[in-house]
Order: structure tokens, then C-alpha cells, then sequence
């Protein structure tokens, strides 16, 4: 082999082995993730092609002690591509590792105060989503998140609705949409969405939508997320406008998927 081919290989490695799906993973993840027994069963092979593509070209990395295990890459990688089964192309082109840890793992972080002195500190966290290309998981709060399915409350769809929103190299709670006429649309429903969680959140009252949205744009459009795949029928009754803006981007209607049990 010339220099110039080695370099040329060195520079576009050849993929690696496909990977096919295995009919054996049907049962993890029907007993892993109970959401994905409630899909239509198009749905479900739109998944496993996603899945497939998604547990090859990603990298997952144990943390903290963990011994990562093939359910436990089945679980994270079944959830992340529920966001993303009505989109073409492979899943989140721009994410490259998902680290996972067996718990709440603590990381550090700067805070600027009102006087502009910045503070490090640490904190506790149960996952992350880092613009880079990385994704931070605690594999409890998945395993946690996964197995209940109405409670609005789940780390792998919030963390990777946080890659969909950064895949323009920006978290503002906006993501990638298909044409600009979108956009003002877009921005002004989540808007009064957030604004009246703001509200009900300072008036100490019950809310369809975690209140940890109140955060930021980025956080309101994760926790919308949750919600959209969780509690779909809700979010639909409470806040119609929101869950027919989410229907619209993910090209899914969850609630379809809960008119049984």
C-alpha cells in the first residue's frame, strides 16, 4: 500500500461490521422500555432500523464503575431514537459518545453572580447533553425514566431533546426546523407555553409540564418533550397549541398510542 493510500484510510476509516437487528432484542426492549410496546408496530421497524444504525456508529463508555451490558445500550439507544423515527438520515449525525454512569454522578460548573465574579462549584447531576457530541446518562435515572412511561419524567428523552435543540450548535430551545417560515411560529408558542408555567409554577399550582422548565427555552423544550411522550393526552387537553407544534416537529401523535390501558 502507497503512502498516499494509507493516509487516505487513515483520514476515511472504513466502517465498521454492520450491525443487523437481532430478533432477541424485541424482548429487551419490550421489557425495558414499556412505551415502545404501546407503538404501532410501522413504528416499531422504523426503530429498529434507527437503532440499529445508532448502537454502530455511537460510542458508549462505562463510567464510575459501571459494567455496561447490551440492555443496558438497547435502553438508552431505544429511548433516543423514539425522538427520531419520522426523521431521515441517521440519528443525531453530530453525536459521537454516550457516557453513562450507574448513578447520580457529580460534575463541576461556573456560575457568574450578579457582581460578575465567577464561582465553581459542584454539582449533582443525573444527565447532560453537551453540544460537542456527547451525551451524560445515570444509567438508574434511565432505567427509572424507561420504566414508567405516564409520570413525564424521563432523563433520556430531556438529555437528547437537548442534542436535537443543539444541532445547530445552539440550545435556545429552538431546534433545526425544515423552512424559516417555521421559526416565529415556533418561538411565540413556546413562548406562551412557558410563560403560563411561569404562572401557574410562582401560584404553587399542579402542571402537566415539569416545572424545572421554567429554567430557561432549552430546559422548557426538553421537559415539553417529556411530556409530549408521556403524557401525551394531557399536554393535548392542557395545552393544545404546544403538543400540535411538538406533533407537527417529531411527526408523531403519542397520544394515539395511549387510547388503550
Amino acid at each position: 500500500m502507497s503512502f498516499w493510500q494509507e493516509l487516505a484510510e487513515w483520514l476515511n476509516p472504513p466502517d465498521p461490521s454492520p450491525v443487523t437487528f437481532k430478533e432477541e432484542w424485541r424482548a429487551v426492549l419490550a421489557e425495558t422500555i414499556p412505551l415502545y410496546g404501546r407503538l404501532p408496530e410501522t413504528l416499531r421497524e422504523r426503530l429498529h432500523t434507527k437503532l440499529t444504525t445508532f448502537v454502530q456508529r455511537k460510542h458508549f463508555e462505562a463510567c464510575g464503575g459501571l459494567v455496561l451490558d447490551d440492555p443496558m445500550v438497547l435502553t438508552i439507544a431505544g429511548q433516543a431514537c423514539m425522538l427520531v423515527l419520522m426523521q431521515e438520515g441517521d440519528p443525531y449525525p453530530k453525536l459521537r459518545t454516550v457516557l453513562v454512569y450507574p448513578s447520580t454522578y457529580r460534575a463541576k460548573e461556573r456560575v457568574v453572580d450578579r457582581a460578575g465574579v465567577v464561582h465553581e462549584r459542584e454539582t449533582a447531576r443525573l444527565g447532560e447533553s453537551w453540544s460537542s457530541g456527547t451525551v451524560v446518562l445515570a444509567w438508574d435515572a434511565v432505567k427509572q425514566g424507561a420504566r414508567n412511561c405516564f409520570d413525564g419524567h424521563n432523563v433520556t428523552f430531556h438529555e437528547f431533546a437537548h442534542q436535537l435543540d443543539q444541532a445547530d450548535g445552539s440550545g435556545d430551545g429552538t431546534p433545526q426546523l425544515p423552512d424559516m417560515a417555521r421559526y416565529s411560529h415556533w418561538t411565540q408558542v413556546l413562548a406562551i407555553a412557558r410563560a403560563e408555567l411561569d404562572r401557574m409554577a410562582e401560584a404553587g399550582r399542579r402542571t402537566v409540564l415539569d416545572k424545572y422548565g421554567t429554567t430557561n427555552a432549552a430546559e422548557f423544550f426538553a421537559v415539553a418533550t417529556e411530556a409530549f411522550f408521556e403524557k401525551p393526552r394531557q399536554l393535548e387537553r392542557k395545552r393544545p397549541e404546544l403538543y400540535a407544534l411538538l406533533k407537527a416537529y417529531y411527526g408523531m401523535d403519542p397520544a394515539e398510542w395511549f387510547t388503550q390501558g
